[in-house]
């Protein structure tokens, strides 16, 4: 195995993927039991992610999926990974997780992001306004939801819960924009490299550029997210990556559908252009047996520096998304110790 130490704080990032033939119910039962076992083996936290109008991903309303998972679990940090800031009002977010600060105080994390998450019409409906769905209104509610965290009134209103409430507050990203804000402000930052590998170590750079020290931080904190499934071996893994890499090309060609079974993906008939596109969308992640992974995360280490790894494992059966997060914290790096 290579011999560069993967010595940082692992996590979980996961959006209950629903698989063809199961429903929506199936997937969040397999989210909790995932959280369970990876707080068995020592993960740091376990985030979950706001998608909207995608019928292969279950995790749409992260605070109420939070809720749930923080109360099948006792230690691990749960958190969102993120919620898509645009399509809430800053007052109600402030009071969902102050609510969850309040009932489970010092495990939550609030990542923000600034994309929707979803489809400009279906941005819309969520949020019934363009009224702060551009990226100039960004800065301005991210002011407001952290100023409701500090017991400050805005128009008017305070959050209840909320003021002293307050959950470990995280910016993502996938460019720079986010990127630049979260160190302007002092905030740790989580870059999403499992769908933008080009613009992980631009972003990261510019984060440390631009960070100042603040009242959560004295120095930057990045995390990077990348795509992780480890099996017994390459074939194996590289099988199992098959329905995540259609679904993906899937929603980019706005036919989106739930996650098919490795047969129906390896029997799905690519053109040249598809085929490449999915190989793409691998480049940089973490595919493989326990060897290869741990050589494509410690390269990943290396080149971006980050103080903590997330992992995202998007297959189709339950069995081999546990096996995949055993294997890495077994056989990759041979034991986890949470940080505090």
């Amino acid at each position: 195995m290579n011999d560069v130490p993967l010595d940082v704080p692992l996590s979980v990032l996961d959006v209950a993927p629903v698989a063809a033939g199961a429903g929506a119910g199936e997937a969040l039962r397999h989210t909790t039991e995932l959280a369970r076992r990876t707080e068995a083996l020592g993960y740091h936290r376990f985030w979950v992610a706001e998608h909207h109008n995608m019928p292969a991903i279950a995790s749409s309303a992260p605070a109420v999926l939070i809720a749930h998972l923080a109360a099948a679990t006792s230690s691990i940090r749960v958190g969102s990974g993120g919620v898509m800031l645009p399509n809430h009002p800053p007052l109600v977010v402030a009071e969902q997780f102050g609510t969850l600060e309040a009932l489970h105080p010092g495990r939550v994390d609030l990542g923000i992001g600034r994309a929707p998450g979803t489809d400009q019409v279906t941005a819309l409906a969520l949020r019934r306004t363009m009224e702060g769905l551009s990226a100039e209104a960004f800065p301005q509610e991210l002011e407001d939801l952290i100023a409701y965290f500090d017991g400050e009134r805005r128009r008017g209103t305070s959050a209840t819960p909320g003021g002293g409430d307050r959950p470990a507050i995280w910016l993502l990203g996938s460019s720079g924009f986010s990127a630049r804000l979260a160190g302007l402000m002092g905030l740790p930052f989580s870059f999403a490299h499992h769908f933008s590998a080009a613009n992980t170590e631009p972003a990261l750079a510019l984060y440390r550029d631009s960070f100042r020290p603040s009242r959560w931080l004295e120095k930057p904190y990045a995390m990077v997210a990348v795509n992780t499934i480890c099996a017994d071996s390459d074939e194996r893994a590289q099988w199992l990556a098959g329905p995540s890499g259609l679904s993906f090309l899937r929603l980019r060609s706005g036919r989106p559908e739930p996650l098919v079974s490795p047969e129906e993906a390896a029997a799905y008939p690519y053109s040249d252009l598809e085929r490449d596109f999915a190989l793409e969308r691998q480049r940089g992640q973490a595919v493989g047996s326990p060897e290869t992974v741990r050589r494509q995360l410690a390269d990943l280490l290396a080149r971006t520096a980050a103080d903590e790894l997330m992992l995202t494992t998007m297959v189709y059966d339950i069995g081999d998304r546990v096996r995949s997060f055993e294997l890495v914290a077994e056989k990759v790096v041979g034991g986890l110790r949470r940080e505090g």
